[in-house]
């Protein structure tokens, strides 16, 4: 089994999404805290792997504990860690990080000073980390990547997933409670 900061990336999407907020994620010694984290799943209308494997998305069905990387409306590079087993199409979508590792790096990236607008949703996460097309498939145990276990148990909001069309109400979206660098708050419980 594929293990990471204590994670098991055989286990589903939605499982995995909460057990990576507070997680620290580095590539190449850049990036910071995993604040904000979406799960998807082939079953699900709204992941990428819903129909089927695809060259776009063949990263997704790939082997678990692995990167799919893909290009969001043309513009941003997004970082999925891919979930279950080969040949399922899962992820987690990395929607947000609290910066903790190079900011001078992710703030010449970004060209923002601000550290709470660095990595506050997913495409300002690939922009400050660097990630593109290259990145994808990558395994997560080996650099350029890092994962660097939580320390104790995050007070952890659960909602609906953002940004989406379809499976309005699936409650896949986790985030770290109050944290400041979430890509939009979540409702007050």
């Amino acid at each position: 089994m594929l293990h990471l900061a204590h994670i098991d990336f055989h286990a589903p999407s939605a499982e995995v999404g909460p057990l990576l907020i507070g997680v620290t994620l580095l590539v190449d010694g850049v990036g910071g805290r995993i604040v904000e984290a979406e799960a998807y799943d082939r079953e699900d209308p709204a992941s990428h792997s819903f129909s089927g494997p695809t060259p776009r998305n063949a990263s997704m069905f790939g082997e678990p504990g692995r990167a799919y990387v893909y290009r969001s409306y043309g513009i941003h590079w997004c970082l999925n860690l891919v979930c279950r087993e080969s040949g399922h199409g899962a992820g987690v979508l990395i929607r947000a990080l609290e910066p903790t590792h190079g900011l001078d790096v992710m703030r010449a990236r970004r060209g923002v000073q601000d550290p709470r607008l660095l990595c506050s949703g997913p495409g300002r996460v690939g922009q400050a980390l660097g990630i593109d097309r290259g990145f994808d498939g990558m395994r997560l145990d080996r650099p350029p990547f890092e994962l660097v276990a939580r320390e104790g148990e995050p007070d952890i909001a659960v909602g609906p997933r953002i940004g989406i069309s379809k499976a309005l109400d699936v409650p896949w979206r986790f985030g770290m409670a109050g944290s400041r660098f979430l890509s939009k708050p979540f409702p007050r419980r």
